[in-house]
């Protein structure tokens, strides 16, 4: 186990690595007995530290959430980080987001649903029906995703551990999310979300379809789980919160003039820029 003043130290390390868009080497390979209750300390960490220059958390996401991916992560679990203000882009019907390519290093987009609460969620007991019961309304979302750790290590190109993903937030660094409008809006018991789809454009060519079932089955089952999951560590989900459910296509990556467009059917269409 990582001491305190080196969680605050990598924590520092993240902190001036977003702002320099400068990537780290893997912590993982700097400190060999890293453990995964490590990251997470190094990600409250982080978070610690841009909150108290004035962000604030609006939720969650998970990640890690299909199988395949938790193999070659050596996990059998997903992971988890923390949304803030600052990472949310908000998206109109009809217009196009523009999303400025100089606030990432390496950024690469998801196709998610988000799960908006209207009540809280907190305990070990925590049940697919009760996230269903707890959330306000579903609705599209994608994640951007960014490597504050480089992903490849740049001597070795050995890919990073989870270790590093969890410490760097569980890699999330964005969020484009509807503006409210009614079209965007689901009700999770009436919306058949496993069935729930998207089609990911990118300069107009098809890169992803998927649907909401590659989340484990259902998105619902990943809001219960990190109930759980955040339960020893004395916090819970809130009203207002946003939850990332998980991605259901592989991470497209983006570059400056890249245009977007995540169509999901009945729920809208996010189209946004990187600039």
């Amino acid at each position: 186990m990582l001491d305190d003043t080196l969680i605050q130290q990598l924590a520092a390390e993240l902190d001036a690595s977003e702002r320099s868009r400068v990537p780290l080497e893997h912590f993982s390979k700097r400190f060999p007995g890293m453990t995964v209750d490590d990251g997470y300390r190094v990600g409250r960490a982080w978070v610690g530290l841009q909150v108290a220059a004035g962000k604030q958390v609006i939720g969650h996401k998970i990640g890690l959430t299909s199988r395949a991916m938790q193999i070659s992560s050596q996990i059998d679990e997903p992971d988890y980080g923390t949304l803030l203000d600052s990472m949310r882009f908000t998206a109109s019907a009809g217009e196009v987001l523009q999303i400025p390519t100089s606030r990432f290093i390496a950024p690469r987009v998801e196709v998610e649903l988000a799960f908006v609460l209207k009540s809280p969620l907190q305990g070990k007991d925590v049940t697919v029906e009760d996230v269903l019961a707890a959330t306000e309304y579903v609705t599209p979302a994608i994640e951007i995703i960014d490597a504050r750790i480089e992903q490849f290590d740049r001597h070795t190109k050995v890919m990073r551990k989870v270790f590093d993903t969890i410490s760097d937030n569980a890699a999330n660094a964005g969020i484009v999310i509807g503006d409210g409008d009614l079209r965007y809006r689901a009700d999770p018991f009436t919306l058949d979300l496993p069935w729930c789809g998207a089609i990911l454009r990118q300069n107009g060519v098809v890169e992803e379809t998927g649907l909401a079932a590659g989340v484990q089955g259902h998105p619902a089952v990943g809001i219960a789980w990190l109930a759980h999951k955040l339960a020893p560590w004395g916090e819970s989900l809130q009203p207002g919160q946003i939850v990332l459910a998980g991605s259901f296509t592989r991470p497209v990556a983006a570059r400056q003039g890249d245009l977007f467009e995540a169509d999901y059917g009945p729920l809208g269409s996010l189209r946004f820029q990187f600039v």
